[in-house]
Formats: C-alpha cells, sequence, structure tokens
C-alpha cells in the first residue's frame, strides 16, 4: 500500500514537473537604435518577474517566456526609450522579435549627446541635464549655463553668470521669442529669488557666449533662448525637497488633426532657502520666501493660425533679523577676527508679472511664417532695512607655542555701523512686435520690427555711517559724515524703436564642401538719449569635403548696448541722458570635431574671440550689485580662448569638461591720482610719513586696468555615472573652479581696485536612485503607486569640498584709520534631500 501511494505522487509530481517545463516559448532578435547601429547591453525581460537577458556585441538576444499566457516584454536601453511588445505564444514556440529602440523624450537622467549643431552661433544643450545638475538653486537652466563654453560664475547663490568678460546685465535671455527682464533692486544672491525659468516646462535651450545673430537684441555678451513644451499627453510632476517643491501640470485636449488643437503647460514653484542661508557668517533669523507661478498656453485656430500664451507671477520676500558675525582674515603672521553685534531688520519685496500674446499665421504655401507679439513687464520692488552693528576688530595670538594661541591678543579697533535704505522701483516694460521668416532656395530670410515702451518711477533713500576712533569724526558738535548717501525721486519714460534683417543661406551638399552664411543687420533708436545706433552681423561656417567630421566657423559683428534705466543712475542716485550706448565689436574664430574614443562618441570645440570694447560704462560690483558710473569714459578689449570636451566619458551617458582662459581691461580716459614726496624722497602717507611736507608731486594715469569680471582662467565639469550592475543607481558632480576677480575699497576710483579675491573653488554632487520606471527591473507592486509613471529620490551634498569662497568684502577701519577687507563668505556643506515623481 505504501508502495502503491509512492509510485501515485510520483507520477504527480513528474506531470506536475513536465507541465511547468513544457510551457514555455522562445523569443530571440537583435536590439538596435534608430540609425541601425546594433545595442550592446540592452535589457529584454518579461515585466512584473525575474525574468530577463540582456543582448551580446551584436545586439543578438535570445528569452525563454512563460507559453500559453500574455506576457509583456520590455526592450530597454541606459540611453534610449523603453518599449514593449505583449505577446501570447503557443507552448514550444519560437519567434523572431527585432526591435528599434529611439531617442529618450523625456524619462530619467541618463542621456545621449547632442552633436549636431543646427546654427554655427547658437549650441543647444538637453534640457534634462538641468534637472539633474546639483547647486543650491535646485533645478536651474542657469546652473547648466554655468558649465557652458565661455561662462564664469563665482556666487552658488545667484542665478546671474558672467560671459566672456561681461557682467550680468549683458546677457539676453529669451522664452518663446519674448525678451525677459529682471528686477533691478537685489544686491546679494540670497534675495534674488527664483529664476524666471522653470526648468521642467523647457523643451529646448540654445545659447551662444558672443557672435550672435541679428535677430537676438542689443546686449554685449550673450543670448539664452528658451522654447517651452507643447506637450502632446496629460501628466503630472511633482518635485520636494528641503528647499522647496515644485509642480507641474502639462496636457493637450487630445485632437489629432492640427486643427482646433489645445495645448497646456502650468508650473508652480516655492522656494525657501533659510536651510542654507544659516551657514553664512552673519547669523541671525532668515525668512526667505519665494514664490514662481507660469503658463503657456497654445491653441490652433485652423491650419493657417495658431495663438500663444505666456504668462508669469513671481513674489519674492527676504527678511532677515540679523543677530551676530564672526569672520576670521588676514594670514599666519597677522590673524584677525572681525566680530559684529547687530540690531534692526532687513525687509525686502519683489512682485514681478510678465504677460505675452503671439498670433502666429503660415502661408498657403507653407513658406512664410509671421508672428504679432504683444508682451508686458511689470515689476514693484522694495527694498528696507536699518541695521545696527558694533564691531570689534582683535588681533589673534600667532605664537603656535603660546597657550593661547587662537585667542585674543589686543584689541585694533572698536567702532558701530547704522546701514539705512528705503528704496522703491516700479518698472513697467510694454512691448509691440512683429517677426516674420521666409522660406527661399537653400535658405530664408528673417526680419522683424518693434516698438517699446518703458514707464520707471525708483524712489531712493539710503545712507551709511561708520563711527570709530580715529576712522569718522564728527563734522562739529551735532552733525555726523554719512557715507554712501543717495536720495533720490526718479520718473522715466521713453520709447524705443528697432528692427531686424537677416539671410540665412547654405551652398553644398553631403558630397561636397558645406557652405553656410547668415548675415543680417539691426538697428535701434532710444528717444531718451536720442540716439541711433546700427549694428550689421554676419557668420560663415564651412564643413569641408576632406573632414567631414569638422566644422569650421567664423563670426563678426558690431553690437551696442543702449542704457536701459541703472546704465544712466551713478552712484549718487543722479540720471545721467547723455549716457550713450556701449559697443563692442566681436570676432570669433572656432572648430567643432566630432569624433569617437572608445567606440563612443565625443565633440570637442574651441573658439578663440577678439571684442574691441568702446564708450564703456564703468561700474562698480558688489555681490550681485552692479553700479555704474554713468558715463562712457572707458575702452577696452576682452580676449580669449574657450574649449568644451563633451562625450560618453561613461559609457552611454554624457559628461563634459570646459576650459576658459580670459582677459579683460579697460582704460578710464581722464582718471588719474597723484603722489606726494618728502625733500627724503618718500612717500607721504597721512597718518605715517613724519615729514609731511610736499617737495613733489607726481600725477600718475594708471592707464589700462583689470574689469570687474576679468577671471583669468575658469573650469568646470559636469560628470555623470551609475553602477553597471544597477543602473538605477546614478551620480552627478558639479565642479567649478575660477581665478579670482579684482575688488577694491568703496568709491568711485576704479584704479583703486587691484586686489584679487581667492579662487572660486565649489564641487557639488548629487546621488539618485529610480524606484519607478520603465528602467526598473522589479517595480512596486503598492496600490499608491500604480498610477506614477516614474519615481526617483535623490540625495546632494552641496560644497562637497567645505572650501570657503568669498563673494564681497566689508570694510572697517582700525584707531589708526587702517582700512582692512573683512571677506563676506559664501555657504558652507549642507545637504539636501530630493523626491520627483510624474503621474
Amino acid at each position: 500500500m505504501k508502495l502503491l501511494l509512492k509510485l501515485v505522487l510520483f507520477c504527480c509530481l513528474m506531470f506536475v514537473t513536465s507541465e511547468g517545463i513544457a510551457q514555455t516559448a522562445t523569443v530571440r532578435g537583435t536590439v538596435r537604435d534608430s540609425v541601425g547601429h546594433p545595442l550592446t547591453g540592452a535589457t529584454v525581460s518579461v515585466f512584473g518577474t525575474s525574468l530577463g537577458t540582456s543582448t551580446d556585441s551584436s545586439g543578438y538576444y535570445l528569452l525563454v517566456i512563460p507559453a500559453e499566457q500574455s506576457v509583456k516584454i520590455m526592450f530597454s536601453h541606459l540611453s534610449l526609450a523603453t518599449d514593449s511588445v505583449t505577446l501570447n505564444l503557443e507552448n514550444h514556440k519560437e519567434m523572431v522579435l527585432d526591435k528599434v529602440l529611439k531617442k529618450r523624450v523625456n524619462e530619467l537622467p541618463i542621456y545621449v549627446i547632442h552633436d549636431v549643431y543646427h546654427n554655427p552661433t547658437m549650441v543647444p544643450m538637453d534640457p534634462i541635464h538641468a534637472l539633474v545638475i546639483p547647486g543650491p538653486g535646485g533645478n536651474s537652466v542657469e546652473n547648466l549655463i554655468k558649465t557652458s563654453l565661455g561662462v564664469a560664475s563665482n556666487n552658488e547663490l545667484s542665478s546671474q553668470y558672467n560671459v566672456r568678460g561681461g557682467n550680468y546685465a549683458e546677457n539676453l535671455l529669451y522664452v518663446n521669442g519674448i525678451e525677459i527682464y529682471r528686477p533691478i533692486l537685489p544686491r546679494s544672491g540670497q534675495q534674488e529669488g527664483l529664476s524666471f525659468i522653470n526648468a521642467d516646462m523647457v523643451d529646448k535651450i540654445q545659447f551662444s557666449a558672443g557672435g550672435f545673430e541679428a535677430q537676438y537684441g542689443d546686449k554685449l555678451s550673450s543670448v539664452l533662448d528658451i522654447t517651452y513644451k507643447k506637450p502632446d499627453s496629460l501628466a503630472v510632476d511633482v518635485s520636494l525637497s528641503l528647499l522647496g517643491e515644485s509642480i507641474t501640470l502639462e496636457g493637450t485636449n487630445k485632437r489629432k488633426e492640427p486643427k482646433h488643437k489645445f495645448t497646456y503647460i502650468f508650473g508652480a514653484r516655492r522656494k525657501t532657502n533659510s536651510y542654507i542661508l544659516n551657514s553664512l557668517d552673519t547669523k541671525g533669523a532668515y525668512r526667505p520666501s519665494f514664490l514662481d507661478l507660469q503658463g503657456y498656453m497654445t491653441y490652433v485656430l485652423n491650419p493657417r493660425w495658431e495663438l500663444t500664451a505666456l504668462g508669469n507671477f513671481a513674489s519674492n520676500q527676504f527678511s532677515l533679523v540679523p543677530e551676530n558675525r564672526e569672520t576670521t582674515l588676514g594670514t599666519v603672521s597677522q590673524a584677525l577676527k572681525l566680530s559684529i553685534y547687530f540690531d534692526g531688520q532687513e525687509a525686502d519685496q519683489t512682485q514681478a508679472e510678465t504677460a505675452a500674446l503671439t498670433a502666429i499665421h503660415t502661408s498657403l504655401s507653407d513658406k512664410t511664417r509671421l508672428k504679432f507679439i504683444a508682451s508686458l513687464f511689470q515689476s514693484h520692488e522694495k527694498e528696507a532695512f536699518d541695521i545696527l552693528g558694533q564691531y570689534y576688530l582683535d588681533k589673534l595670538e600667532n605664537d603656535f607655542g603660546s597657550k593661547n594661541f587662537g585667542d585674543v591678543k589686543f584689541n585694533l579697533g572698536v567702532g558701530s555701523f547704522l546701514s539705512h535704505a528705503r528704496n522703491y522701483l516700479d518698472a513697467n516694460v510694454y512691448n509691440f512686435e512683429h517677426k516674420g521668416t521666409h522660406k527661399i532656395k537653400h535658405g530664408e530670410l528673417l526680419w522683424g520690427i518693434k516698438y517699446q515702451h518703458e514707464v520707471i518711477d525708483d524712489k531712493l533713500n539710503e545712507w551709511n555711517m561708520i563711527d570709530s576712533a580715529g576712522y569718522v569724526l564728527p563734522i562739529n558738535d551735532s552733525a555726523l559724515i554719512l557715507q554712501d548717501q543717495v536720495g533720490n525721486h526718479i520718473n522715466l519714460q521713453s520709447n524705443r524703436y528697432s528692427g531686424y534683417f537677416q539671410t540665412n543661406k547654405s551652398f553644398g551638399d553631403d558630397s561636397t564642401t558645406m557652405y553656410n552664411i547668415f548675415a543680417g543687420v539691426r538697428a535701434q533708436y532710444w528717444d531718451f538719449n536720442q540716439q541711433l545706433v546700427v549694428s550689421p552681423r554676419v557668420t560663415f561656417a564651412v564643413v569641408p569635403h576632406w573632414k567631414k567630421s569638422w566644422t569650421f566657423r567664423a563670426s563678426a559683428g558690431l553690437y551696442f548696448q543702449p542704457p536701459f534705466y541703472r546704465e544712466l543712475r551713478d552712484l549718487s542716485g543722479n540720471i545721467h541722458p547723455e549716457v550713450k550706448a556701449q559697443e563692442s565689436i566681436h570676432f570669433v574664430v572656432g572648430g567643432e570635431n566630432k569624433f569617437k574614443a572608445w567606440d563612443r562618441p565625443f565633440v570637442f570645440i574651441v573658439e578663440g574671440y577678439y571684442k574691441i570694447l568702446d564708450q564703456i560704462d564703468p561700474y562698480k560690483i558688489d555681490n550681485v550689485r552692479i553700479r555704474y558710473l554713468a558715463n562712457n569714459s572707458a575702452h577696452g578689449f576682452a580676449r580669449g580662448i574657450d574649449m568644451r570636451i563633451n562625450g560618453e566619458f561613461v559609457k552611454t551617458v554624457e559628461s563634459w569638461a570646459s576650459l576658459s582662459v580670459m582677459q579683460t581691461e579697460e582704460d578710464i580716459v581722464g582718471d588719474y591720482y597723484v603722489k606726494k614726496y618728502n625733500k627724503n624722497g618718500d612717500e607721504i602717507i597721512p597718518g605715517y610719513t613724519i615729514d609731511n611736507v610736499a617737495t613733489r608731486i607726481d600725477t600718475i594715469h594708471p592707464g589700462y586696468i583689470p574689469r570687474p569680471a576679468d577671471q583669468r582662467i575658469s573650469f568646470t565639469l559636469f560628470f555623470q555615472d551609475y553602477l553597471p550592475r544597477f543602473p538605477t543607481y546614478k551620480m552627478h558632480l558639479n565642479l567649478i573652479f575660477g581665478t579670482g576677480v579684482p575688488f577694491g575699497p568703496p568709491g568711485i576710483d576704479r584704479y583703486k581696485d587691484i586686489f584679487r579675491m581667492p579662487p572660486y573653488r565649489r564641487v557639488d554632487i548629487g546621488f539618485s536612485k529610480q524606484i519607478i520606471g520603465d528602467n526598473v527591473k522589479k517595480p512596486l507592486h503598492i496600490k499608491v503607486f500604480k498610477h506614477l509613471n516614474s519615481m526617483w529620490f535623490s540625495l546632494e551634498v552641496f560644497n562637497l569640498l567645505q572650501v570657503p569662497n568669498v563673494v564681497s568684502y566689508l570694510w572697517v577701519a582700525d584707531v589708526n584709520g587702517t582700512k582692512y577687507a573683512v571677506p563676506n563668505y559664501l555657504t558652507s556643506r549642507q545637504l539636501n534631500a530630493r523626491l520627483n515623481i510624474r503621474f
């Protein structure tokens, strides 16, 4: 009986086992990219199971799947979009299934190289990189631009950047063809708030560091051209971090035909960086609150007419109640410490609105495209503070053998200062514009005209008072000297008229040398200073038949920057209507080589440039506040060379490095200073020289001096990597190095700005893990997550190397009147956690 039972159980087991083995089928084939290249390491798997395999060097795969049931076969590759096929094969069936994977559209941050320039003056950049590059600014296109060719930055709290020796105000920004304006009053990075550009809404990024076309406006340095998305499906993106939150909603009315198709994308962002600001030397109650709401909508009335609308509302509030500050400075031989105890507070507020409506008409032949644009920018800015500070400047014990090493040895000076401001600025800019393009044989024609009306109302009232023994003394028994005193009420209304015409032509084909020429001219007239400027520009590009991987290009042009508002206002708050447009002649030559190394694609770019500067309006800069001298008294130059290489340093992942060497100087006409010498030939220095009777006076003309943005060497690196066996674990590193820029004591004397800040050195690193998405082999089978398309978690470390970078200086004096430059340091090492979800 027992033997019979064992026999029955054995037969049943063999039946079940044979059935389990028999119910399988086989799928085999090759996986290639869109141009037919076989993909190595592509994953082929059965969705929701552990069954899977990878393709070999020829792109071949073989996968055994369950038979007699529907299974979903997933095809994925790190640099391409995931695809899937649902199969239901019979038992023992073998099927050949070849698959072509297309470019990833909007997925997690593993990317392919952009190695083709559709325009020789504009460099395209993948906006998906802006979502992963680590930095205190969060998801930021500007963080991406700071790693680009010819760009320098030395302030992680600001979205501003310098390009080839220019300042922040010399950069153009366009969003969907609309020129964007920025608030004027912020004087430090922590007051700026959010950048206008919402990285989650961006579809295309194009950037030029010089030599750009006539269709772009009148600035001296660069142009950043942003295009927002036109969604084709419903999606929601949510981002949560220690620095703020954002949400983006996009969708369409799902009409297949173009007629009456409606698309929309809306974004809301909130930023509060008090967590970061608490690492600054000045301790206190930081209460920043920055809000940004944006929307972009398109509607196709019929095949010939389309309407688009762009809207933005930004509310930036910054409040600070400072308590104290301690900063050490000097060298080992002269170590000093500044201690300040504060009373008072600062309350700043900016509210800005941008609105634009565009009507687009396309001709019956599809050769002509006309745009009619009306836009508005309004900014209401308030800056109010009363800060009282008592400071103690002490010398520290520097004897290594002393038990009091590092402690206060004796006091050098005690003083106090009071800073007061009540500044209110309202800016209104109205634009009406027409742009057109017309296709011609082997090219196109572009033209545009624009009318702009500006209304500026500025109420200024600010001053500083510094009182320290032997430094600031009363004029009489009842009056004290005030420094940096500014008081004025300015109302400015003006009109600008501008236009451009440009032609783009191509000659040759793939079998011969290809030539491209972009030539145009633009003009602007401003009725406030009654100046007309005409700006011709040309770019020439060649792709030689003997080396198709190379593209050579050269650009030249005359660029003007007519004053807007702050260029007219001097350090005392007075307006100078006689100020004319600044001028710059650009000469740019460069080349681009597309090549392969380790059987991976790379792009090398090199550009050399020389800019002749004339009618320059000299300026002083403190943190991000630009203060012009309001005269066209300088001429100068900027010259340098930029190099960049990007490619797959890690397979299937794009990284890049940029190196810039640059020099920019200016000569202010008519500036000079005098040196006095006594009979012994010693220079007379008040307070130090005993014999102060001058027997010789020399007049010194400084000549060429470095401009404020003279950062001689800058190097940036953006590097990405992942774990080969666990590709959903990723790393993103952002490194920035820049030599020190010039600085000097307060005042209008630019020739005193001969000191150099320490180099700017910063490393930010981020680690991310994809939790949900097509690349995840073992998805989470949790009901609450079933509606999520993707989710990933990131951990970021800011200022990884804990480098104390300097952004500006505070000047104090001791009892002898000796002035000391006390560095204002930027942020220290901080952590940030971020969660991104897409529905």
